[in-house]
């Protein structure tokens, strides 16, 4: 399957609660301009931040969905502020997880 590229990689799951990482937050980043450069602007700005799990270019509302692990609520607000000025956001909205009830990490097939 490797060869076939059906395996992309391997990887270690770590319980980030274990390393202090206790709050999941998803945030909704609209940027002021959908231009191939605002986003490849942004994108470039997203992959240094070390606290973003994960990004994804959305349809709908948001242009982006960020996954973000922080410690808690003041250092999530430090996490916003860098998120706030990354390149042409013009807007977050961010979302706190309570309880995680699923979360896979392989396809069934």
């Amino acid at each position: 399957m490797e060869d076939d590229g059906v395996i992309a990689g391997y990887a270690m799951l770590v319980d980030p609660a274990a390393i202090g990482r206790l709050a999941h937050v998803f945030v909704e980043i609209t940027l002021k301009s959908q231009s191939e450069d605002a986003l490849e602007a942004f994108e470039a700005a997203v992959l240094d931040c070390p606290d973003v799990m994960e990004c994804h270019l959305m349809s709908g509302d948001a242009d982006y969905l960020l996954g973000v692990l922080v410690e808690d609520m003041a250092d999530y607000e430090r996490v916003h502020k860098i998120l706030a000025r990354l390149p042409g956001v013009s807007r977050t909205r961010s979302s706190f997880v309570i309880r995680t009830i699923n979360r896979r990490m392989a396809l069934a097939f």
